[in-house]
This record gives C-alpha cells, structure tokens and sequence, in this order.
C-alpha cells in the first residue's frame, strides 16, 4: 500500500499531477479544489498523502490501478469517509471536490443540501443522501470557509465564498476550472463593486464571449 509520495511536482493537468520520486514518475489524480494551488507549485518539492484504489470490472478481469492524491492528511481522511456515500465512487468525488473539504464537512454537517447541489455531479436527491448518511459523522473535518487553501512556498491562493460560487457557476456551464479561474482573475480588474455571485457571473461571462470571438 502507497499511503504518501515525496517527491519534485514535474506537471499538473486539469485533473492529475505528475511526480518524479526517484527516477520513477506518479500519476496521480487529485481534488478539483487542489489543481489552481498546485499548478503554482511545478517544479517544487512536495509530500501527497495518497489512496491506492483498482478502476474496473473485476468479474472480467479489467482492473487498472489508480492512484489519488491529498496535500492534507485531514482531506484524504474525508475523501474516504465521502465515498462511503451509495453512488459515489473516486472518480466522482474527485470532480466534486472543488471547495476544500472543511466546507463541504461543514455544509453536510448542518444539512445544507442546498450547497451541496451546486457541486459538479451532486443531484438534490444525491445530496439529501450525503446528508442522510454522513451527518453527524463528519464534523472532526468542518471548518468556516474563510478562502483560503494551503500554501506552497508561500503562495496561496485566497477568495471569497462569492469568487468561489461564480468559479462553481461557469464550470457548470461547462468551463474548465482553471479557465473559469483565469476569467474570475480578469473579471476582478473590471468590476469594482462586487456585491453578489451574479456581478461576477455576468462580468466571466462577457469576458469569455469576447475570448471566443
């Protein structure tokens, strides 16, 4: 069993890092909420915390090792207690993860189905059911969202609960996190007055449809 992996950051896809321990390199898929931190930290030194899982059907022999991977001790510890959810497999949960765990521990914690709805492939009747089972069983991970991650040699990223909710809005939409990121960045230079997710949404969207032409 692999529980962690040190080694030098050598590229980071939308969904996947790539890590050179030795002469050998990880691949590794990792949260959503991770990708824009880690993207500032290539080249860099880094521990992951990481679960060994087989993807496939095993009835027919097709099984292929995957490996995911957790800057915090405390985010893989919850990643195992989320898939535990009926209906919830890595995979699933990986793109699902695009808060950091404290908060998503938190809103299941006070049965905020609402905020778990507006996670990529969480449903309203997958919600009431991450409630229903994990409430009460998650609070040791909950945290008050204050928009800040983990830094790397000193870079952090920071937003607000407002930022996030519109970075969440455009990847509804079928934006790439790390583009819907790259348009909250533009739209903060355009607009001074920010007061809802909406004043931003509208801002991305603009900027994405002028990106286009």
């Amino acid at each position: 069993m692999i529980s962690s992996l040190t080694g030098t950051l050598r590229h980071v896809d939308e969904d996947r890092v790539h890590l050179q321990v030795g002469p050998m390199v990880y691949e590794a898929m990792v949260p959503a909420s991770d990708v824009p931190l880690l993207m500032s930290g290539v080249g860099q030194e880094l521990t992951f915390h990481t679960i060994l899982y087989l993807e496939g059907d095993a009835s027919g022999g097709n099984l292929e090792p995957r490996l995911l991977a957790f800057l915090r001790k405390e985010d893989k510890r919850f990643f195992e207690k989320f898939i535990t959810v009926k209906g919830i497999g890595p995979k699933k949960a990986l793109k699902a993860l695009i808060y950091p765990a404290g908060d998503i521990a938190r809103a299941i914690e006070e049965k905020d189905a609402r905020f778990l709805v507006g996670l990529p492939q969480i449903g309203k009747r997958m919600a009431e059911q991450i409630v229903a089972e994990l409430a009460g069983k998650v609070k040791e991970f909950a945290t008050s969202y204050d928009g800040t991650t983990p830094s790397i040699d000193g870079a952090s990223v920071r937003r607000s609960a407002v930022e996030e909710d519109a970075i969440a809005a455009l990847m509804a939409l079928g934006e790439r996190r790390a583009d819907a990121e790259g348009l909250l960045e533009r739209a903060r230079t355009t607009v001074t007055n920010v007061k809802t997710r909406n004043d931003l949404v509208r801002e991305m969207l603009r900027l994405r449809t002028t990106r286009a032409g």
